[in-house]
């Protein structure tokens, strides 16, 4: 990349503003375009299921700020049609085209849809955006009857904290056991002794077998034989990466843009990736390619995949972090590091502390309101999984230190 070129950016989240001032911060002097299908600049997106849905901010609050003065073109409220590749071009509505010289990539995911639910009732709702929780916060003031989420991870789990502070009841419906089972039985019967202790009810192993709209309420037949009534409900239900422009355009869209380990779409020399919809092999854990749907991967992969936009395919650099991730229930804060998914056992590392281990290797930690504890073993987890020498080669465990170790073997005998 030099003076003169233009660099296009697609997705005007948080992904995007920072993958535009790493740019600038390189000195990189060519044109910016950043193309976003909402009329908004970027916001604060964590904040949309709680300070907005409360009352506690208001939309110009959620705005993000960027670091430097950053001399884009912003293309809001316009959605990205097509790309071409062999072109170098970003087709928007209408049959306009945008040439690039560098095309950064940071369109995230949206909310997937629940086959069967009545997306046409206006009570009926996803929580991804600014509009989407102004529409729920009408949706809740028309009547006092409960507020029903599906759906019992993170953002589910969020939704039902948030109405209960508002004082309104509400139900938490999930097909799995517990809350939050992914992370293990010990933050999962955490999180159902908080909401139960909050006094948010729970109706666990089930799903909705009939809708009933009225002109008042929105009823749900749970496979559980139970009949709910509510004023709104949330789908909460998982993230879909929103690659559907990109279809024809020759890269790999299956589950996200497929990338190397540096972020550049496999296939295409002059594309880079970030946020919610790359889909690239960490080498701190393995080679194989995967997603990383959290606040912080979006901002370091969106500057990673600048710095290598700007060097160059040849002299790019792997993308090797350790993610991170929290949230805050009531007055709890959960924290999230490393790959709880990869893990094939669970051990108990410390009081509210859950490690996940792969054949014998911790992999990901999960902490249940022990920040201080967290910064210790996030220190060593990242010193167990160090980021690899060189790209294509995975990283090498480091050797264990007898106590730490112990520690780990202990417990897991003890599974």
């Amino acid at each position: 990349m030099s003076d003169g070129d233009r660099i296009v950016i697609v997705g005007a989240g948080v992904a995007g503003l920072r993958a535009a001032e790493r740019l600038r911060e390189l000195n990189f002097d060519g044109e910016i375009v950043v193309v976003g299908d909402e009329a908004r600049r970027p916001y604060h997106r964590p904040m949309v299921s709680k300070q907005l849905i409360i009352g506690a901010a208001r939309p110009i609050d959620v705005s993000l700020q960027a670091y430097r003065d950053i001399d884009v073109r912003w293309r809001l409220g316009t959605r990205a049609t097509h790309l071409d590749c062999a072109e170098r071009t970003v087709y928007l509505p209408g049959g306009e085209s945008l040439w690039y010289d560098g095309l950064i990539v940071a369109t995230g995911s949206y909310p997937r849809h629940l086959p069967g639910a009545p997306r046409h009732d206006p009570r009926v709702r996803i929580l991804r955006t600014v509009d989407d929780a102004m529409a729920v916060k009408r949706a809740l003031g028309v009547s006092t009857k409960p507020a029903v989420v599906i759906g019992s991870g993170l953002i589910g789990c969020e939704f039902a904290a948030s109405m209960r502070q508002m004082g309104r009841d509400v139900t938490l419906v999930g097909h799995s056991d517990a809350p939050l089972h992914r992370f293990g039985p010990m933050i999962s019967e955490s999180v159902t002794k908080l909401q139960q202790n909050h006094r948010a009810r729970l109706a666990m192993n089930s799903s909705v077998r009939h809708w009933i709209s009225t002109k008042d309420t929105v009823g749900m037949h749970l496979t559980n034989n139970k009949l709910i009534v509510a004023s709104c409900v949330i789908l909460a239900i998982g993230s879909t990466p929103a690659v559907e422009w990109m279809r024809g355009s020759g890269l790999d869209l299956s589950d996200g843009v497929l990338c190397e380990s540096n972020l550049f779409a496999e296939g295409a020399h002059d594309v880079v990736v970030a946020g919610d919809v790359a889909r690239w092999p960490n080498l701190r854990f393995d080679e194989e390619p995967r997603r990383v749907e959290h606040w912080i991967n979006a901002v370091e992969s969106a500057r990673a995949a600048a710095e290598n936009l700007l060097a160059g395919r040849a002299a790019a650099k792997p993308f090797t972090p350790l993610p991170r991730a929290w949230s805050t229930l009531y007055d709890v804060r959960l924290q999230m590091v490393g790959m709880p998914s990869l893990g094939e056992d669970t051990v108990r590392l410390a009081d509210g502390l859950t490690g996940f281990v792969r054949a014998g290797r911790l992999v990901g930690l999960a902490g249940w309101d022990i920040p201080r504890t967290m910064l210790h073993w996030t220190a060593e987890l990242e010193r167990r999984l160090p980021a690899p020498a060189s790209v294509g080669t995975p990283a090498e465990p480091a050797a264990e230190p007898a106590p730490v170790w112990q520690r780990v073997a202990e417990t897991l005998s003890a599974v």
